[in-house]
């Protein structure tokens, strides 16, 4: 980790900061209280619930970790000093993502109690649990790269949360009825294909396929090379 300075510092700040604390604590609770609520309702000792709601605390929670990446730096006019260091804009950029998405994990590794759960009253699908968590990692890192591209746009923290949330979100729903409807099978099918929640709905039902893996690593580079271009045009 030493070679990673600038994710270190990242992530120590936020490590440091009573927000990050609210956060995990607000993400993983919320989350493993509408998941019991459910679970001891329907009764079955399966994780495909939780795994369904993920998505949509990912769109809320992952932008308001990676809001301020680039646009507190923008707006305390350290981004400058930062460009100023011999690493290269590509290695800030992979920086950024990596301090956003350990603290992403960190908040996910709270939810490990649902399986613990799951093993101690039942017998779960461990396929299904690890496959769902791998989508989850895939998804969750789709995510950031997505909300660390929406933070280099503005220099307000809040304009890069609203982006962050536009961006997620449409890029999970592309492939749904609510976008496809009236167009033909074929257009339809390639937005499915292009979206978010289509790859992951596949890893959710425990089947892990390696185009879906590279489409997630795909995206990833995708935004963060996005991101990479307006950082050198800012150098």
């Amino acid at each position: 980790m030493k070679r990673f300075p600038t994710a270190i510092r990242d992530l120590n700040l936020s490590l440091y900061s009573p927000m990050a604390y609210i956060f995990m604590v607000v993400f993983s609770g919320l989350l493993l209280f509408l998941f019991y609520r459910g679970f001891f309702v329907v009764g079955e000792a399966s994780m495909r619930f939780m795994f369904s709601l993920l998505p949509w605390f990912f769109i809320i929670f992952v932008p308001a970790i990676t809001m301020k990446s680039f646009a507190e730096e923008q707006k305390t006019g350290t981004l400058e000093v930062l460009l100023t260091y011999p690493a290269s804009s590509g290695k800030i950029v992979f920086e950024k993502f990596l301090s956003s998405f350990l603290l992403l994990c960190i908040s996910l590794a709270f939810t490990l109690i649902v399986p613990l759960t799951l093993f101690i009253i039942g017998s779960p699908d461990t396929g299904e649990i690890i496959s769902g968590y791998i989508g989850a990692l895939l998804l969750g890192g789709a995510y950031v790269s997505i909300g660390v591209f929406a933070s280099s746009l503005s220099r307000n923290q809040v304009i890069s949360f609203i982006l962050g949330v536009i961006f997620s979100f449409v890029l999970f729903f592309l492939g749904r009825p609510i976008f496809t409807m009236g167009l033909s099978s074929s257009l339809a099918s390639f937005l499915s294909y292009l979206s978010l929640g289509s790859h992951y709905d596949a890893m959710v039902r425990g089947l892990i396929d390696t185009r879906d893996v590279v489409y997630y690593i795909s995206v990833i580079f995708i935004f963060l090379y996005a991101t990479y271009y307006l950082l050198e045009k800012r150098r």
